[in-house]
């Protein structure tokens, strides 16, 4: 199992909208590096549900539940399925996220403008200390 980060827009799709969803297509990515991830994740694979914008916090976990498809008029890029899979016990901030020497090497931090990035299982251990999972 690979772990992930995936960024969303409160606003356009929330942690509270894919809870009501219970799934959805995450499409719509249209940046190279982050399309290149989003074709390496497989079933079972984790991601980490990040909010952007005005929150910027990890919320909570996310399951991918099918493998990578085209997507776009031309099939240039990439989506993949994602069902819910628990709340974090508490938000962790990026503050908090750029605090942390664990984290000092995590992909989001380095390329912040980057919507789907890789989590080492360093990384994801670390985050899921601070949020006291």
């Amino acid at each position: 199992m690979r772990y992930w980060l995936l960024k969303s827009e409160p606003g356009s799709y929330s942690w509270h909208d894919l809870m009501r969803d219970g799934t959805t297509e995450w499409d719509g990515v249209r940046n190279n590096a982050a399309a290149r991830h989003l074709r390496a994740m497989q079933p079972g694979d984790r991601a980490l549900f990040y909010h952007s914008g005005k929150e910027k916090a990890a919320v909570g976990v996310a399951e991918i539940t099918r493998a990578w498809k085209p997507d776009g008029a031309e099939g240039a890029w990439a989506s993949v399925a994602v069902k819910p899979v628990a709340p974090l016990g508490r938000a962790v901030s990026l503050a908090a996220m750029k605090a942390e020497p664990a984290l000092a090497g995590m992909a989001m931090l380095r390329q912040p403008r980057l919507s789907v990035s890789p989590v080492s299982d360093r990384e994801w251990e670390a985050i899921a200390a601070m949020a006291g999972d």
